[in-house]
């Protein structure tokens, strides 16, 4: 969801246009239904933990 987030904030600051936050947004999408997906689950989990101790 966080990551969601900062894709819509990208897109809105004409950072990232429209195309490709969809085309990323998709990929992840994809991604997810792959057998990497709980692999890529952790590691984010474990960042999120990391910063969350800053």
């Amino acid at each position: 969801m966080l990551l969601a987030i900062i894709v819509v904030v990208l897109a809105k600051g004409g950072y990232v246009r429209v195309g490709p936050a969809l085309t990323c947004t998709l990929f992840g999408f994809t991604l997810a239904a792959t057998g990497l997906a709980p692999t890529i689950n952790s590691a984010l989990a474990s960042l999120a933990g990391l910063v969350a101790s800053f």
